[in-house]
């Protein structure tokens, strides 16, 4: 369910995924966004009116730096940090030199022998990451109906890290596996045009050849991505659920999970 906030490209609420039982997810729950630090003054007021309490920032130090989130001074939010390495944009960041300029031919290289797929890019944080998006579960389980304490979660374009996290938790809590994926592809169509234009040439700043791979993997979310790593879920953990408790989420946690996103 997309909204409008100035500024921001690929926001939206979860609210309105259809469920396997019948029904939706509720609204006004989990939100998903690009980085917050573009919102214009009018976004930050639109975003106070909000019912988000808890933003959670998958992006790295260095991702921080460049663009700090902007929050609405007069609201109560908390901030959660929970780096996760393996996104396209801190991918492709951890390459770029620090001085700025193109990068060099041995440089350019060395970059495109290591670029991945998403889908391999999407297994990868997986592996890693299952601690990190059980405690994305955990702190929207947390969420009451008394206090804005929804949970907003991002990273940089709000496609990859954010992508796999949202499609986590909407698939443990039942959602029917094609809204899942419709959701997670939404995002390419959200982040086109100016967004993915300046993504594009700023790879392109730096001397990288714009091969179609590189370009999907910066811009793109082709349902297959998603389809895979949800897959490798389902093969190695038995489903999101069970992947999510070997994060150490609890089934009283798992049982509040479902109750504020599908009850």
């Amino acid at each position: 369910m997309r909204a409008a906030i100035e500024g921001l490209h690929n926001f939206r609420d979860t609210g309105g995924t259809a469920l396997r039982a019948g029904g939706e997810t509720r609204a006004g729950e989990l939100f998903r966004s690009d980085a917050l630090g573009t919102m214009t003054d009018a976004g930050v007021e639109a975003f106070a009116q909000t019912p988000i309490g808890v933003v959670v920032d998958f992006r790295t130090p260095q991702e921080r730096a460049a663009l700090p989130d902007r929050l609405p001074a007069g609201r109560d939010i908390e901030v959660v940090e929970l780096s996760i390495l393996e996104g396209a944009m801190a991918e492709l960041a951890q390459q770029f030199p620090a001085s700025g300029g193109p990068l060099t031919e041995e440089q350019r290289a060395a970059v495109a022998a290591r670029i991945p797929t998403l889908e391999q890019l999407y297994i990868g944080m997986l592996q890693h990451g299952a601690d990190a998006f059980a405690e994305v579960a955990r702190l929207v389980s947390a969420s009451t109906d008394t206090a804005p304490t929804a949970v907003l979660v991002h990273c940089t374009a709000g496609k990859d890290r954010t992508g796999v996290a949202v499609a986590l938790l909407l698939d443990a809590v039942g959602a029917e596996r094609a809204a899942v994926v419709a959701d997670y592809a939404a995002s390419q169509a959200n982040l086109a045009g100016e967004w993915a234009d300046g993504m594009v040439q700023t790879i392109a700043s730096f001397g990288l050849p714009l091969t179609p791979e590189l370009v999907t993997l910066v811009t793109g979310t082709p349902p297959e991505a998603i389809e895979k790593a949800l897959a490798w879920v389902d093969a190695t953990h038995g489903g999101a659920a069970q992947y999510l408790r070997s994060g150490g989420l609890s089934e009283d946690e798992l049982a509040a999970l479902r109750a504020r996103l599908a009850g």
